[in-house]
């Protein structure tokens, strides 16, 4: 694929990346969360900057709809912090996938982290990414059992 099927493709992407989180808006509002025009296009952007600093491509959706939907019910997201907090959570998702080298799920993936990230971590995207994902990327690569006792 040359550069210019290359950012074609990309473009493509990134318009349907746009309709799927605004899309998550409709499920997200009884949440009292919502994204602005700007936000989802701050998002998209940060999708392919992540996936550039991680070195991974995407052939189909990305993971930020699963994400959305997944913690969009978490206690410890609220409107002033929801972006940002998404955005977070997009990069650990990407950096910990390379970590685990891609022995674990996305759906998997996902799940662990909003279980902990409701759990124990209370909402600490640091405490989540420095502890719990460390911890299951290494039993990842090990191949541990993953521990989820103290969840």
């Amino acid at each position: 694929m040359n550069k210019n099927m290359a950012l074609a493709f990309q473009d493509i992407q990134k318009k349907q990346a746009v309709i799927e989180l605004k899309a998550c808006n409709k499920m997200t509002i009884k949440y009292g969360l919502a994204l602005s025009d700007g936000d989802i296009n701050e998002l998209v952007e940060n999708r392919f900057k992540a996936l550039k600093d991680t070195g991974r491509i995407e052939f189909s959706e990305g993971i930020l709809k699963k994400i959305v939907e997944v913690f969009c019910d978490s206690p410890y997201i609220m409107q002033q912090n929801y972006k940002e907090t998404l955005m977070e959570i997009q990069e650990c998702f990407y950096f910990f996938k390379n970590e685990a080298m891609d022995q674990i799920a996305d759906d998997e993936l996902i799940e662990f982290m909003k279980i902990h990230f409701d759990g124990k971590c209370q909402g600490s995207l640091e405490y989540l990414s420095g502890t719990n994902l460390e911890e299951l990327c290494r039993n990842t690569r090990y191949g541990y059992k993953v521990n989820d006792t103290d969840i």
